[in-house]
């Protein structure tokens, strides 16, 4: 009896959970273990060796499940208000890595045909590492995560496009299809797979949910995630011609917008990280040290190209089209690595006798490097900006002869952020007759909120990082600065507005009792953790339902409190 899938199933995730926490301990991220994880169970190192085709196929469904997973939280909303920047940033971008990529083809005596397939094969970025990157950094469901997504859904769609006309290009049985009606065919492929999720889906798959519910059966529940996930990935694929990843993503955007996004999210999201794992151990394994020492020249170019050219052409795109350097800079560095995709162009045009056995090797190497760096590249960027932000650059849109100016007979409050604990801190300061001046980087948000024509209530679009913004907002004057989503870089702002203004109060809203300790050490005034408050809530709730609240008991939940947080 064979053991191949179970055996490599265990070593795979055994060895990745070691080096993965290993890394972790060193302060980096835990993919660089996962990847050497791959690397020590492939068959390019002595010992034991894991079955790549299995491996590769539990890949496949952790990138399913990931992108089932990002469709429960990307609203077709959200979708559209990047679509100004994502589409033609998304074009752009490939264009230029496809120029540079067939200027230096032709210096290693490539055709122009090989040069464009190699160009479009590592202008693709990793799904897996760009959303892994995205959430470790806090910043999947802010507006730069959603272009970074939607820019990655357009390039994953021009990557369909590619995979079916290169056969009609390349191959001669396919010569009685015209390249012009294998690109209509493709189109009217992927708009009636649009069509029929969003039409029949959109109520088929909500009361397919709902008969399960019923039931009240959990393991059922869990069974139809995986069925619907997998499902529309495979449907995708065989019945419209379009990536698996596709399908799972747009079978989770019709259950996000049900009333079971929630529970489908908490079902699926341990089967996701176990198997998105194991994409990083498969890469990993693709891994040959020897192709270092034949392809160096080849790698070092691609990695070039990967490492900068895109990342350039990203930021310069989204510069052009009207964001900041933040975000420009975010999405660009996001952008800097290749993956899944550039693995499957890449085969694809090895078989087709379009691309040298050497490009797919030097992919798999280029791969393996900038998955590893993207992430220590991503953290750089909240120093860089800091760093050009002491130097005097701008960051920001801002009139330079105009600060807000609210009543000066007011109280003047600075607030970071506007959404649900924002919302209901501005109320309540504006109950009281407080002037509220919100900084916020949702555009959007800011426009909501001079709509409300609230003559107290005042908006800033920018970083509050950024020491002009704050400046702009006029936290020089202000008394007191709220800092309200639980996941911003406080410290930063803090030490930003500290250099401002040294005598304002500055309040805190945190997740997590450490956290607050921590910040409570850096001077700031009070720092309020959800931890906390869940706690005395309960606490409080229960003594009044017992009748015997007191003054005595809100004294020792204040001690209590105080002590969790020191």
């Amino acid at each position: 009896m064979h053991y191949n899938i179970i055996y490599t199933l265990t070593a795979g995730l055994s060895a990745a959970l070691l080096l993965g926490f290993i890394t972790q301990k060193l302060k980096l991220s835990p993919i660089i273990g996962y990847l050497i994880a791959g690397m020590i169970v492939g068959p390019f190192s002595p010992g034991f060796v894991a079955d790549a085709s299995a491996a590769n196929q539990f890949a496949e469904i952790g990138i399913i499940l990931l992108m089932f997973g990002i469709g429960l939280h990307f609203h077709i909303k959200d979708l559209l208000a990047v679509k100004k920047i994502a589409i033609p940033g998304a074009v752009i971008q490939i264009l230029i890595t496809t120029i540079f990529s067939t200027l230096f083809a032709h210096f290693l005596g490539w055709d122009k045909g090989a040069g464009a397939v190699f160009g479009i094969a590592i202008s693709v970025a990793s799904t897996v590492v760009l959303t892994r990157v995205l959430t470790e950094n806090h910043n999947l469901h802010t507006p730069t995560g959603h272009l970074a997504v939607g820019w990655l859904i357009v390039e994953d769609l021009f990557t369909i496009f590619v995979l079916v006309l290169l056969p009609a290009f390349f191959t001669p049985h396919h010569a009685n299809i015209t390249i012009e009606w294998a690109f209509v065919l493709t189109i009217i492929k992927l708009t009636a797979l649009v069509a029929f999720v969003l039409a029949f889906g959109r109520k088929l798959l909500p009361l397919m949910l709902s008969f399960v519910a019923k039931t009240g059966a959990r393991d059922l529940f869990t069974l139809i995630i995986l069925v619907l996930a997998l499902g529309m990935a495979v449907g995708a694929a065989e019945f419209f011609g379009a990536s698996m990843a596709l399908g799972a993503f747009l079978a989770g955007l019709v259950v996000g917008q049900s009333d079971f996004s929630a529970r489908a999210a908490s079902e699926a999201l341990p089967m996701r990280d176990a198997f998105a794992v194991l994409f990083f151990v498969s890469v990993g394994m693709l891994f040959n040290p020897q192709s270092l020492a034949s392809d160096w020249p080849l790698v070092l170019a691609t990695l070039f190209i990967v490492i900068l050219i895109k990342p350039a052409a990203a930021f310069l795109v989204v510069k052009m089209l009207g964001g900041s350097a933040t975000k420009a800079l975010s999405v660009g560095v996001s952008l800097a690595q290749i993956g899944e995709f550039s693995f499957i162009l890449a085969g694809l045009g090895v078989n087709l006798g379009v691309l040298p056995a050497e490009a797919a090797s030097a992919i798999v190497v280029v791969a393996i490097i900038s998955i590893t760096l993207n992430p220590l590249l991503y953290r750089l960027i909240n120093p860089v900006m800091r760093f050009f932000y002491k130097q005097g650059f701008n960051d920001t849109n801002l009139p330079e002869d105009g600060k807000i100016k609210p009543n000066p007979e007011h109280h003047r409050i600075i607030l970071v952020g506007y959404g649900p604990v924002g919302k209901v801190v501005s109320k309540i300061l504006r109950f009281g007759d407080m002037d509220v001046v919100v900084i916020e980087m949702n555009i959007d948000t800011v426009k909501e909120i001079k709509a409300l024509n609230d003559n107290g209530l005042f908006s800033v679009y920018g970083d509050a990082t950024n020491k002009d913004v704050l400046q702009y907002a006029g936290l020089e004057t202000a008394e007191a600065l709220i800092i309200s989503p639980s996941n911003a870089p406080a410290k930063e702002i803090v030490e930003v507005a500290r250099s401002l203004n040294k005598d304002i109060k500055i309040i805190i809203h945190t997740n997590y009792l450490s956290e607050a300790a921590k910040l409570e050490k850096s001077g700031v005034q009070a720092v309020f953790s959800g931890e906390a408050a869940v706690a005395a809530d309960i606490s409080k709730y229960l003594m009044c339902e017992l009748s015997i609240m007191n003054e005595d008991f809100e004294a020792e939940c204040k001690r209590i409190n105080e002590n969790l947080t020191n």
